[in-house]
């Protein structure tokens, strides 16, 4: 055996035990007649001893950093001053009796340490250097025990892990499919699945009644902190049930992700708030609830002047804290406001009683505003929603940042009723907000007539101003479901084209049936206190899309393109 025990394993209590470890070299302290080296795997680190007294110490001289190494040796105490309370073997040290080289290392590109000073991109490179850092393994160690935890609790719910394809049919889904050409079907493609959503559904026809899957999904859309172009999901359906019994299971998940990966409590059921209500009092639709700073109407105060701008607008919307601005921050806050869509932003401030701001002159009494010392109200207006709630929940999440006044916890919400359409101005359509294959609510007569009425049996659950899992009650009327689709302008041929195998499932006896996805990269770089996931993906991409430590995407040669009948056109 080349080990016995691991490198973080080893107490004060194995003082004289006879030990073999195996690992590699972090860091290596040359005092002469005596070498210190730290030896790591990724259960731990422990210091070995190598003494002239027993040792020919040319053959450890010669080690360096990142070096793979065996030692056999002996369990010392170490003396109470040099004892090593940032270690959990700090209080050992093994007096080294053998050494045996297992691999060499090059010197590394960049020192492998907590604090890595390397570029993201070098790091990525040399992942499986970078994931020799803890802070790296334990973003995949907490990754592997909420995958398994996810498990437990779908297991004992009835739920069946049903493995759907990877090679799908392409789909008109929202984002941009992955194509893959196939050399037997010549000409013709298959998509990487953006998401189980299709099959999963015709496993409810199928009978199956309760499915889950940890899923890869594919999507060919530009990348950030928080989106890689394959991510992972788990993704379950149940059939015979309404929003409340998906809620329950994602609740049961969410309070167990929580205790199981961070030793955390948290309450369910959790708050529950429409679509409507969280544009209305936060702006977003994935408000981070720790922020106290709530949207407010003032448009009787602001009517109660003779400033134009207010007296015209159909809203006035604005945002109160308990602090005072310069200009210079109230100008930064203003091209904020504006690169969001709104028109401009309005100020006014209570300093010792005296008011200033952007429209004091025109109100013979800003008393109407409710302001107390000390305190500034930010006001925008417009006559479109969007350019004044979306902007002021981009003010609200600055200034709950800006103040600190951001708490500490967890604070999960679910969004509910979200509309089912949404009108696109740039391409002059309506599209949905979620996906077509949502059951609305309500009457459904005449869909066509009024899309942006309908509200959907769709609901997001969001925490900390990320939205984690997303879900609907689907559609299980065949009818419904292509009158859908033709808001969206599908003909009946187009729906029957793209999603017939779905439509023909419906109308064989499709029981009510809904589910979610949750976004489990994401649930794990938040939970691992990350801002990337990136932080908590084994090989992630940079924002490019490319794989740097082994080169993809990469070129194809000639007969690989013929044999899939396919030819490379070069942009002139």
């Amino acid at each position: 055996m080349l080990r016995d025990v691991t490198c973080g394993e080893l107490r004060a209590k194995d003082q004289g035990k006879d030990v073999s470890l195996a690992g590699w070299i972090r860091k290596i302290r040359d005092h002469g007649e005596i070498v210190f080296i730290d030896l790591w795997d990724r259960y731990g680190v422990t210091q070995i001893v190598f003494s002239s007294e027993n040792f020919d110490l040319k053959e450890v001289k010669k080690l360096g950093l990142e070096w793979v190494i065996a030692v056999d040796g002996k369990i010392r105490k170490r003396p109470e001053d040099m004892i090593n309370k940032d270690m959990d073997t700090g209080e050992i040290e093994v007096y080294a009796s053998s050494l045996k080289i297992l691999n060499a290392s090059e010197v590394p590109p960049f020192v492998v340490q907590e604090d890595v000073q390397a570029e993201k991109e070098l790091r990525f490179k040399y992942r499986y250097l970078d994931l020799r850092r803890n802070k790296a393994l334990e973003g995949l160690i907490l990754r592997h025990k909420l995958m398994q935890v996810a498990r437990k609790i779908l297991n004992e719910k009835g739920f069946l892990e049903v493995e759907t394809p990877i090679l799908a049919t392409p789909t008109p889904e929202g984002a941009r499919d992955f194509l893959v050409p196939s050399r037997l079907q010549r000409g013709k493609f298959y998509s990487l699945a953006q998401s189980p959503q299709l099959y999963k559904q015709i496993l409810m026809v199928g009978g199956f009644d309760r499915y889950y899957q940890i899923s890869k999904s594919f999507r060919d859309e530009d990348m950030r902190g928080d989106r890689q172009l394959e991510f992972t999901q788990i993704d379950l359906e149940m059939s015979f049930v309404e929003k409340e019994d998906v809620f329950e299971v994602g609740e049961n998940l969410m309070v167990a992700f929580l205790k199981e990966g961070l030793g955390e409590k948290v309450s369910a059921p959790f708050s529950r708030i429409t679509y409507r209500e969280v544009m209305e009092k936060y702006g977003t639709d994935k408000p981070d609830l720790r922020n106290p700073l709530i949207i407010e109407d003032y448009s009787k105060a602001g009517k109660s002047g003779d400033f134009g701008i207010l007296n015209s607008a159909d809203k006035i919307k604005g945002i109160k804290v308990k602090s005072i601005f310069s200009r210079s921050k109230i100008k930064e806050f203003e091209e904020m406001v504006r690169e969001s869509g709104a028109k401009g932003l309005l100020y006014l401030m209570n300093v010792e009683g005296d008011y200033k701001g952007s429209f004091v002159k025109y109100f013979k009494d800003c008393d109407v505003f409710n302001l107390k010392v000390g305190e500034t109200l930010f006001l925008i207006v417009g006559n479109k929603e969007k350019e004044v709630f979306v902007p002021l929940g981009v003010l609200r999440d600055k200034l709950g940042k800006a103040l600190n006044l951001i708490k500490e916890g967890w604070k999960f919400l679910w969004v509910t009723d979200f509309p089912m359409f949404q009108w696109d101005e740039e391409n002059d359509c309506w599209i949905p907000c979620h996906h077509i294959f949502t059951e609305p609510t309500g009457d459904v007569k005449d869909i066509e007539k009024n899309p942006g009425e309908i509200i959907g049996k769709q609901y997001d659950l969001v925490l900390n101003g990320i939205e984690l899992l997303s879900g609907s009650v689907r559609c299980h009327n065949p009818e419904i479901q292509l009158e859908l689709m033709k808001v969206i302008g599908m003909s009946k041929e187009e729906s029957m084209d793209k999603f017939g195998f779905l439509l023909k499932a419906l109308a064989l006896g499709a029981p009510p049936h809904g589910g979610m996805g949750v976004g489990f990269d994401r649930l794990c770089m938040l939970l691992a206190g990350g801002d990337s996931i990136t932080d908590v993906i084994a090989f992630p991409k940079t924002l490019s899309g490319l794989g740097l430590m082994e080169g993809s995407p990469g070129p194809v040669s000639d007969e690989e393109l013929k044999e899939l009948n396919l030819k490379i056109i070069k942009d002139e």
